[in-house]
């Protein structure tokens, strides 16, 4: 197996190392060429994840042919509202059997098309030939070496079991999972359920609100995959709550950040130009998310405040009021 994993951001250089120390063959594209020489000279992504020590097996490169050069595997690790585009450009110069490993996290605007559903629609490729790795990845804690669990999901077990080896390490332990649609609706949604909560912090709401947005978030995600026919038991398990629950209550979540900054009161531009160009994907994933949920009648009253507020010029000091004002109802 050789590795070519696209996209040199923290994720992407995370994971990247995660492969290497895993002893699988891997090379780092990088867009910039700055990146990819001193990642290969100096053994450092210093723009995404200063002060870690990348493996000496890792490779680097900023031309695509080159990294695709005798790859088995293509991880695809490049923000999801530009995958389309960037996977159009790398197409023919991919081997039509390699498996195509997605680790963006998000519904692309427009299509309302799951990011397995982009790859195979751009690669031509069976669904099977698609994984997705997902769960709680707080790259920097990965980095760092601390240790996690994830999931690696395809339709096809073997696949994922073939990729699940290649990135087992003693610090990092990938599950496998069948059920994609859960895995990936699990992680975009999360995205936009920890903007609220990073509102609700900015405004100084303490671990109640907290754990209602989160509980209450982990049920319109799960009504959502129950609309697509995804797994119930894939919203309890690492793809589910445990993605959600590490991306909704770390200060190293670009979501949560970035809602904090809202609730303070600063303009969707303001918190952006703080993310020093990091994306935050919630904050376009809300809208194709409550676009998906509005389609086909599923009610998800967070991920619509979320979208309101980024997009609509809502007032985040009006969503605590807009949510518990809301018809009361059972839980379930």
């Amino acid at each position: 197996m050789r590795v070519a994993v696209f996209g040199a951001g923290s994720w992407g250089t995370t994971f990247a190392k995660v492969l290497a120390d895993a002893g699988t063959s891997v090379v780092l594209w990088a867009r910039r060429r700055e990146v990819s020489e001193a990642v290969a000279e100096r053994r450092e992504n210093p723009d995404y994840l200063p002060g870690v020590t990348l493996p000496a097996n890792l490779e680097s490169t900023s031309d695509p042919s080159v990294a695709l050069d005798g790859a088995t595997d293509v991880v695809l690790a490049v923000p999801s509202q530009s995958l389309r585009h960037n996977l159009t450009a790398w197409r023919a110069l991919i081997d039509p059997s390699a498996t195509l490993i997605s680790l963006a996290k998000g519904v692309e605007l427009g299509t309302l098309k799951r990011m397995s559903e982009v790859i195979t629609e751009v690669m031509g490729v069976p669904q099977d030939q698609v994984a997705v790795v997902t769960g709680p990845n707080l790259a920097r804690e990965i980095a760092a070496e601390q240790p996690t669990a994830a999931v690696v999901a395809c339709t096809d077990h073997d696949r994922a079991v073939a990729v699940q080896r290649a990135c087992t390490t003693g610090y990092f332990r990938p599950y496998t999972n069948t059920d994609v649609v859960g895995c990936e609706l699990g992680g975009a949604c999360k995205n936009v359920i920890a903007l609220s909560c990073g509102m609700a912090g900015g405004l100084g709401f303490g671990d109640n609100t907290l754990a209602t947005l989160i509980t209450r978030g982990l049920a319109e995600t799960a009504r959502l995959g129950e609309a697509f026919g995804a797994d119930p038991m894939t919203f309890a398990g690492l793809a589910g709550l445990g993605d959600l629950v590490a991306t909704c209550s770390s200060p190293l979540s670009r979501n949560r950040s970035f809602g904090e900054r809202l609730g303070r009161g600063e303009t969707v531009a303001q918190a952006q130009a703080a993310a020093h160009g990091q994306v935050a994907e919630g904050v376009k994933s809300c809208s194709s998310i409550r676009e998906l949920a509005l389609r086909h009648g599923v009610e998800m009253p967070i991920t619509e405040v979320v979208h309101r507020v980024c997009h609509d010029g809502f007032d985040p000091r009006e969503m605590a009021g807009e949510l518990i004002g809301r018809r009361t109802r059972p839980e379930r």
